[in-house]
């Protein structure tokens, strides 16, 4: 059967009649990104206004009789909705969606279709699968390249087909409907009963699809092609927005152009420009720093080895309070063959050395002192067996 979320995607409430409620657990992420369980219920509705994930698209978020909805998924002809209140069966409830959340994905899945239609039509590129998610959408194209050029038409004809206002149709078929056989489609789940919905743009594409759908491309406003990507083997992955998500992106862009603006104290044409020549500066600085913290380490060196207390540990450190840096650790070849990877081990390091000198990168310059305290100990033992 076809939910009322699939008869009428435009629907924002309804009222039915819970079927079950049983008791249930749901895997979901926390906020500090580890998997959690949720304990609650799967409740089972006469219909549902909430679509179930399939074909790509997620699931509606919305509630039933205020209750929040965390999870809707499909079983047979049954849509599970995960609820942590339970629900009396027999009872009449209302079912309300979130509306934001269901229009942008009627206009990525109805983007997706004219998408994938107009790029075989204009150069055989098939789409193999795409992906719904929350900032961008993805349609995974069957070729292992996909030229600038190409990307530019697909965009260009697509939005044309908004412009013309082109109506969007669903209707059921069954399965030994002769229509069936001229209709796009990846196949039918296993577990698919009843008739075929096909979802059909005038003119351009009909295609076997379960998910929500806008009535007319119109109202999709404009899709956008962010460019490609280097997918799976012999794949590439085409990158669009559509509708809502276009603007909201527009914002976003505009206000990261402002600040740019503002920083650099330059136009948005010439951001680029500025960007480099901070980058070069920058490098010449970083290579200037770095050679005058040499002839710095070599003139201590040369000090240190010229003063009449010349022997014991020495140490000196330049960088601040960084966390991360470079080391060297110098003196007579068996000390620092013995001492030099164990230093590193104290800093969190790696390193390496002959002839008197290890050097190498530590993690924690922080524990400077317990290296020097190993070394310090190393020289006592020492002087007490001579």
């Amino acid at each position: 059967m076809a939910f009322r979320c699939q008869r009428d995607s435009y629907a924002r409430k309804f009222t039915t009649t819970v079927v079950s409620c049983r008791p249930a657990e749901l895997q979901t992420e926390g906020s500090n990104g580890k998997k959690e369980v949720l304990s609650g219920f799967q409740v089972v509705l006469e219909d549902t206004l909430l679509f179930p994930e399939g074909g790509g698209q997620p699931d509606d978020h919305g509630t039933i009789n205020d209750i929040p909805v965390l999870k809707v998924t499909r079983r047979g002809e049954q849509a599970d909705h995960f609820t942590q209140t339970p629900l009396e069966p027999g009872s009449q409830v209302l079912v309300q969606v979130d509306w934001e959340r269901r229009f942008d994905h009627m206009q990525q899945h109805s983007g997706q279709h004219l998408i994938t239609a107009v790029a075989d039509h204009l150069f055989k590129l098939k789409t193999t699968s795409w992906e719904l998610g929350r900032f961008r959408s993805v349609i995974e194209l069957d070729s292992p390249s996909v030229t600038a050029e190409q990307v530019a038409a697909i965009e260009q004809s697509v939005n044309e087909k908004i412009r013309d206002r082109l109506p969007v149709n669903v209707q059921e078929l069954s399965l030994d409907d002769p229509e069936v056989e001229q209709v796009r489609g990846r196949g039918l789940p296993d577990d698919h009963a009843g008739p075929i919905r096909v979802v059909t743009i005038k003119g351009v594409d009909s295609n076997m699809c379960c998910g929500t759908h806008v009535s007319n491309l119109s109202d999709l406003q404009v899709i956008k092609m962010l460019g490609t990507e280097k997918g799976k083997k012999n794949k590439t992955n085409l990158i669009f927005l559509a509708g809502n998500r276009v603007l909201k992106w527009m914002g976003r862009s505009h206000g990261t152009e402002k600040a740019l603006t503002a920083l650099l104290k330059c136009g948005a044409e010439d951001h680029v420009e500025a960007v480099k020549k901070l980058q070069n500066s920058t490098k010449l600085l970083q290579k200037n720093n770095l050679s005058l913290l040499r002839d710095l380490a070599v003139h201590s060196a040369h000090r240190l080895r010229n003063s009449p207390d010349w022997g014991g540990v020495r140490h000196w450190w330049f960088g601040g309070n960084i966390c991360a840096g470079l080391f060297l650790l110098a003196g007579p070849p068996v000390a620092v063959e013995t001492l030099g990877p164990r230093v590193a081990e104290v800093l969190e390091g790696k390193g390496a050395g002959k002839k008197g000198r290890f050097q190498g990168k530590a993690m924690k310059m922080s524990r400077r002192p317990e290296a020097q305290a190993l070394l310090q100990d190393y020289i006592s033992t020492q002087s007490t067996k001579e």
